[in-house]
């Protein structure tokens, strides 16, 4: 049970394994999308047909007939990466080894809906895959089995996500066999150290330069690539978005969101402390640039300000 990219790759690692027989697929219904809003199916959809396997996309995860056509496949376990809907009693207690579920932490740190991005917004210097068997509460459920991976200065949201999903295809694979013959003893999860990953929303990526440097540099690497970190220029005749794909932070002072130099080695912009260096930026409507590419057709120059 899964819907986006990183279900479809912990689908695929199940595909793979020898000794486990994937019987079939639930993923969200197709959604409208692009510029004209055609349906276009999951990810996890998209495996499963190319596999030949039966799909289920219901609207609620508690309609009788959806639990009824899940109950004839007979899964002796479920796996649910991603899903996007809440399950009920009845489904966590349909298999007999129950559901286990792909989480992108180390739990019980960020449980919810989005602990990637708050695991690099937060500055953490490392996070993981965490394999859980479910119960009713959200990701309160005990631990199989843990894959650590170091966050690194390189990584954004996207290749933290990408290395985690790998990560925990490869978890599933290694963990199931001995889940299912009784080598693992599941472990609650500790009372201390339990925090929320709420869900991102657009307008947090809206840049607030009053912050320290590093601080503006995890939001810019844990925005990326959704909704992205941006910021407003006071152009002439009208002001226009930037979004800033790639910076670093670096030694600076001025008013928060001073421009304090603008050439070919990057737009550094004062932050509340120390500065932050633009490499990759993108106007408003426009393709992603390098900051020298960015001011050949945009000049900018010290003392302007962005905010």
């Amino acid at each position: 049970m899964g819907t986006p990219d990183l279900a479809a790759v912990c689908l695929d690692a199940l595909l793979r394994a020898p000794d486990l027989k994937v019987v079939g697929v639930v993923t969200q219904p197709d959604r409208p999308k692009g510029r004209d809003l055609k349906l276009t199916p999951s990810p996890v959809k998209e495996r499963a047909v190319r596999q030949g396997l039966p799909v289920l996309q219901p609207d609620k995860a508690r309609d009788e007939a959806f639990i009824a056509q899940l109950a004839a496949w007979q899964p002796e376990l479920i796996v649910v990466a991603a899903f996007g809907q809440i399950l009920p009693q009845r489904i966590l207690d349909l298999p007999r080894f129950g559901c286990i579920n792909v989480h992108t932490s180390l739990l019980p740190k960020y449980r919810g809906a989005a602990p990637i991005q708050w695991a690099i917004l937060d500055g953490e210097p490392e996070t993981g895959v965490t394999l859980m068997q479910m119960d009713i509460g959200l990701d309160t459920g005990a631990i199989l089995s843990v894959e650590r991976t170091p966050i690194d200065a390189a990584d954004n949201s996207q290749t933290l996500h990408d290395r985690l999903a790998r990560l925990g295809g490869a978890l599933l694979v290694k963990t199931i066999p001995d889940y299912v013959a009784g080598r693992i003893t599941p472990q609650p999860q500790p009372a201390e150290g339990v925090t929320y990953a709420h869900k991102i929303k657009k307008q947090d990526g809206a840049i607030d330069w009053s912050l320290p440097a590093r601080t503006v540099w995890s939001r810019v690497r844990g925005f990326t690539p959704w909704p992205g970190a941006f910021t407003h220029f006071a152009a002439q005749p009208k002001p226009f978005m930037l979004k800033i794909w790639e910076a670093e932070p670096v030694g600076g002072a001025g008013v928060p969101g001073e421009i304090l130099q603008a050439d070919k080695n990057g737009i550094v912009v004062a932050c509340g402390g120390g500065a932050l260096r633009v490499f990759v930026l993108q106007r408003e409507g426009g393709r992603r640039l390098t900051a020298a590419e960015f001011l050949a057709g945009c000049p900018l120059t010290p003392g302007q300000r962005l905010g």
